[in-house]
């Protein structure tokens, strides 16, 4: 599918202002990009493991929005059909509107370019390699094995797509390895934050009975699905559920409380220390909540809330600037 970016160049105070102004001619929904700080609830809905770069608050902004290609070149704006040209004019003109009686507009610079759905999903392939987590091998789809070497005792395939987490980074490999160290025949695990999916498939492929993962973002559920099939994993072994466990009670009663031998997080401290009341509901007793995505420093305030929530911090890891902390519910 091909789409016509609009990217306009403006200040943070007018995006809403402009949101609003170009869903009147049909372009709705729009990426946002400044530099204007994450609020403490911005933060807890964050289900990453690295926070984005927010660099200095200028004031600046870039605001695109997408229309829809059809296969004659014509744009789909809400119910109408229009050319490119047409979709330009109509957006510098609602600018042209909004500098009469706002001065927060800023430069009002209108850029277009054309991009398709597999530019987004296929760009990023040319960083990402195989690698070893110790002795499995994770290798993209599109790559084969290196010749030589020794003998993995696992390939895990996987092609994230549009959802975050390769396993390359620290915070992922502490997880896999504590995961490891708890796993049996009979785990069921309860992956917050899932994404691409790795540390359930990972878990399932290593022998855990069932896995569970959520996430916020509904592109997790195909790319899941997708590394399921690319490792021959019995998808009926893995549930996905869409929300938030923090704060969403039906999400919560859906997960169920007191099921899981293991609950891990790779996630960011500020959704971690309120996730894990949460998280050990969801636990039977003796089972663990393995935590990462931890930057040195904030490790014991990750460790203080399983504290609170009653769980006995038993190890903390370390690889790099990262660190693991597993609690458990005695």
């Amino acid at each position: 599918m091909k789409w016509m970016r609009f990217r306009v160049r403006t200040r943070a105070a007018a995006e809403d202002i402009l949101i609003g102004s170009m869903q009147d001619i049909g372009l709705c929904g729009a990426q946002i990009e400044d530099h204007v700080p994450l609020s403490a609830s911005e933060k807890e809905q964050m289900f990453v493991d690295i926070m984005p770069d927010e660099g200095t608050d200028d004031g600046s902004a870039a605001v695109s929005f997408y229309a829809e290609e059809t296969p004659e070149g014509m744009l789909k704006t809400g119910d109408a059909v229009r050319s490119p040209e047409e979709v330009c004019s109509a957006i510098r003109e609602e600018i042209e509107k909004l500098k009469t009686w706002s001065d927060e507009i800023g430069e009002g610079t209108v850029t277009v370019e054309e991009t398709e759905d597999i530019d987004w999903i296929n760009n990023w392939k040319q960083y990402f390699h195989q690698f070893y987590i110790d002795d499995i091998l994770v290798i993209p789809s599109w790559e084969k094995p290196a010749p030589g070497g020794e003998k993995p005792a696992l390939v895990f395939h996987i092609d994230p797509g549009t959802a975050f987490g390769t396993g390359m980074h620290e915070t992922t490999q502490l997880c896999i390895r504590q995961i490891r160290g708890y796993l049996t025949p009979e785990t069921e695990l309860l992956d917050v934050g899932t994404g691409s999916g790795i540390l359930s498939i990972l878990s399932l492929m290593l022998g855990a009975q069932h896995a569970v993962g959520t996430d916020l973002d509904p592109c997790a559920e195909p790319a899941v699905r997708q590394n399921l099939a690319s490792n021959g994993v019995d998808p009926s072994r893995f549930r996905f559920i869409l929300g938030n466990l923090v704060s969403d009670p039906s999400v919560q009663e859906t997960v169920g409380t007191g099921k899981y031998d293991i609950v891990a997080a790779n996630i960011l401290p500020p959704v971690l220390i309120p996730l894990t009341p949460a998280a050990a509901a969801c636990l039977k007793k003796g089972g663990v909540y393995i935590t990462s995505g931890i930057i040195d420093g904030y490790e014991d305030s990750v460790a203080e809330a399983m504290e609170k929530a009653g769980l006995e911090v038993v190890s903390r890891t370390r690889q790099g600037e990262w660190n693991c902390v597993v609690g458990r519910k005695n």
